[in-house]
């Protein structure tokens, strides 16, 4: 395996101690007495710092190093093509390494990929964190290579563990590459880390007696930093459905929503957060001709946020007030109305070895009717249950009991089968569970896409 930093590495005065680099990729290798001591490569943020309590004897000499590489909007292919001195396992089990990966958006519109290197077997106690960070104006190849790059960092101190050091050559770049790879330091920002998006969007489908037309357009504009974050955002959605009867006549339905929302957030501290949120905007699907929002809310996470991307725990109290302008009078004969409203929210989301974990539950009801309210249930999970044996739920359930903008007038059937307009219920409910069992051979190095685009084509009739 070969390691062409060309953007990346300034210096390794050797594998015994720390280089001051600086790259396109974000991360930070922590090892234990006597070998790989650090190496931070970073983008213009403070990299990751990975803790290393056990320090394990060496293992012997091995054939070949085997990694469970647990990513799941990682181009797989990719990474086994340009990184092929490992053995990739299809069962974390069989793993020496288990490579679990997680990613979130950052403020500016990028990605942040944090990799958590863990070893297992006679690798067990060796633990290392790196970061990848992508910018907004990459291309997805551009953040492929990035990424690519941070894996291949990460597998060289578990290569050297495994008495594989032979097969890494590390290549630094030249000066004047260096410097050019260089970003811009936050305070020689222009924009004051202010991030602008805009999009416009149309789609068009149809039949010989159908046709389907959407239209959509938005704004957004956002500053995040580890104090503060403001997003604020303006969408508009127009969607026309027509269809042709048997007596030749044409039936058009089509619905409006636009909108504009804001959100701001202060931090209290690694567990605290307070903020508002606010929208205003018209929704004909819930007759809602004109609404307003405005509710301040306090959160508490009960680990620390820096943790957000492998556990979170928080529950999030808003408070507010919301006012209404209605096309057609409501079942409860109002037109327009201004009522209080509270809301809780609980969410645990976990992101481990053994699988990932997020639910949530949220309850909302009017102030001065909790007879008017709302719960809901979310939960996806999915665990490894043992090797080659996974399970996936997926669900959502609700008690709905606020639809207080329901119109007093009849729905059309049309208007039903089409469900361009809310109809009253008392609850709804989603649910997908699934099991997968996969055996046979722990290896998954082959890479082979023939006939990958066009072997659907015989089942079209």
């Amino acid at each position: 395996m070969r390691f062409g930093f060309t953007d990346t590495v300034e210096r390794f005065a050797s594998l015994r101690r720390i280089g001051a680099a600086t790259a396109r990729i974000a991360a930070t290798l922590t090892v234990a007495a006597g070998a790989v001591t650090a190496a931070e490569v970073v983008t213009g943020v403070v990299p990751e710092a990975a803790a290393q309590e056990a320090t394990p004897e060496p293992p012997q000499q091995r054939a070949s190093l085997r990694v469970f590489l647990d990513c799941g909007r990682c181009d797989f292919d990719h990474l086994r093509r340009e990184v092929p001195v490992v053995d990739y396992v299809r069962d974390r089990a069989d793993a020496d390494v288990h490579v679990l990966v997680t990613q979130q958006q950052t403020g500016s519109g990028g990605s942040e990929y944090l990799f958590f290197f863990l070893g297992q077997r006679d690798l067990a106690g060796r633990a290392d964190t790196l970061r990848y960070i992508s910018s907004q104006f990459q291309t997805e190849d551009e953040e492929r290579e990035g990424y690519t790059r941070t894996f291949s960092l990460g597998l060289v101190r578990y290569l050297t563990y495994a008495s594989m050091d032979e097969r890494v050559d590390v290549v630094f770049p030249e000066q004047e590459q260096e410097e050019t790879a260089r970003t811009l330091a936050p305070q020689d920002d222009p924009w004051n880390l202010w991030v602008f998006r805009a999009s416009i969007g149309a789609e068009i489908q149809g039949e010989s007696r159908r046709s389907d037309t959407s239209l959509d357009g938005s704004f957004s504009a956002s500053r995040v930093t580890e104090q503060f974050k403001i997003d604020l955002n303006l969408r508009g959605d127009y969607q026309e459905q027509s269809f042709e009867l048997d007596d030749g006549r044409t039936d058009v339905h089509s619905t409006r929503q636009l909108d504009a929302r804001t959100t701001a957030v202060w931090s209290l501290g690694p567990n605290w957060s307070w903020g508002f949120s606010g929208s205003v905007g018209m929704d004909q699907s819930v007759n809602q001709s004109l609404f307003a929002r405005v509710a301040p809310a306090l959160e508490y996470s009960l680990y620390p946020y820096a943790e957000s991307t492998r556990r979170q725990v928080t529950a999030t109290y808003r408070v507010g007030v919301a006012s209404f302008r209605y096309e057609e009078i409501t079942l409860f004969q109002r037109l327009a109305e201004t009522r209080p409203e509270q809301s809780l929210e609980i969410s645990a989301d976990f992101v481990q070895p053994w699988g990932e974990l997020l639910v949530s539950v949220e309850g909302a009801h009017l102030l001065d009717d909790p007879t008017k309210h709302r719960v809901d249930l979310f939960s996806n999970i999915e665990i490894r249950l043992f090797r080659g044996l996974n399970l996936d739920i997926r669900g959502s359930v609700a008690r709905i009991k606020d639809q207080i903008y329901l119109s007093a007038a009849e729905l059309t059937d049309e208007e039903i089968i089409i469900g361009q307009r809310e109809i009253g219920t008392d609850y709804e409910y989603e649910m997908e569970i699934g099991l997968s069992f996969t055996f046979g051979s722990v290896f998954n190095n082959i890479v082979n896409p023939r006939l990958n685009s066009g072997g659907n084509d015989f089942d079209r009739f």
